[in-house]
């Protein structure tokens, strides 16, 4: 019985130790001072607990702005791509209009082509449209790379929704729009819920298009001013880099706290046929 619960529960240990190692690390980083970054005898302790690096960021760096820049672009971009790949996924699967199918599939392949490819055109409507460093430019931005897979999701989220709650809406007289909004709309819920989350820590995270498009200080989001700005040359401010990482992930952790019920939901009917 030991030897069973051993092989069970000794790897899942090991596997969460390796897991939780990082976020560990960060914890220590951030509330040891300098002196015992550089010299001290055990890497793993802290012998004396500052608070200087968190109150070195929040005050004397620009991070409360980018964090508040952060939250903006990810959650209007989770708003708008899950609205827009809400009403394109119920469109393909419902209207049942000719090429749907192909449709679907050339929706998904969008999303597998690298951003990395995309940043060079899409640099050149930016310029071209004048929205080169306007913060709200982000949210489009985002959606050429949200939209794709949220719509992937949602289509086989939808596929599981019988039709005939929509045959007896119409039958008592409901339209299409009341269809959409009162009668499939709870019922995706945890789909919908699935694509917002993976849309809003894919917008958080989000690096690149941030850097390239963004240049003023004020409009920089949390990865790209933590390491444009607290990164000096070959000096590295690894207690205020370490705490703003450490604040910069607690909205995607509370969004998965509260949410990861649903989120599981939404996968797992994506999937099923």
């Amino acid at each position: 019985m030991f030897l069973r619960r051993l092989r069970l529960y000794g790897p899942l240990a090991l596997y969460g130790i390796f897991l939780l190692l990082p976020f560990y690390w960060m914890l220590l980083t951030t509330f040891k001072p300098d002196a015992e970054l550089l010299n001290t005898p055990n890497p793993f302790l802290i012998f004396h607990v500052t608070l200087a690096h968190v109150t070195d960021l929040l005050t004397q760096t620009a991070f409360l702005q980018w964090f508040g820049n952060t939250l903006f672009i990810s959650v209007a971009s989770t708003v708008v791509s899950v609205f827009i790949s809400y009403i394109t996924a119920y469109a393909i699967i419902r209207l049942r209009f000719p090429g749907a199918e192909v449709v679907s599939t050339v929706i998904f392949l969008a999303y597998i082509v690298p951003p990395a490819i995309l940043f060079i055109p899409l640099a050149t409507i930016i310029i071209q449209l004048h929205w080169f460093d306007k913060l709200w430019a982000l949210v489009p931005i985002y959606a050429t790379f949200l939209v794709p897979f949220c719509t992937w999701l949602l289509i086989g989220f939808l596929k599981n929704i019988p039709r005939e709650l929509e045959e007896a809406a119409r039958v008592d007289g409901a339209s299409n729009f009341a269809i959409i909004w009162r009668i499939i709309f709870p019922i995706a819920t945890p789909g919908l819920i699935s694509a917002a989350i993976f849309s809003f820590t894919l917008s958080w995270n989000e690096y690149l298009y941030a850097l390239v498009y963004m240049s003023s200080s004020t409009n920089k989001t949390v990865s790209v001013g933590m390491i444009t700005e607290l990164i000096r040359g070959d000096r590295f401010q690894w207690g205020q880099l370490m705490a703003g990482a450490l604040i910069g992930i607690l909205p995607a952790v509370l969004v998965y706290f509260f949410f990861v019920e649903y989120y599981v939901a939404g996968v797992s009917g994506s999937v099923k046929e």
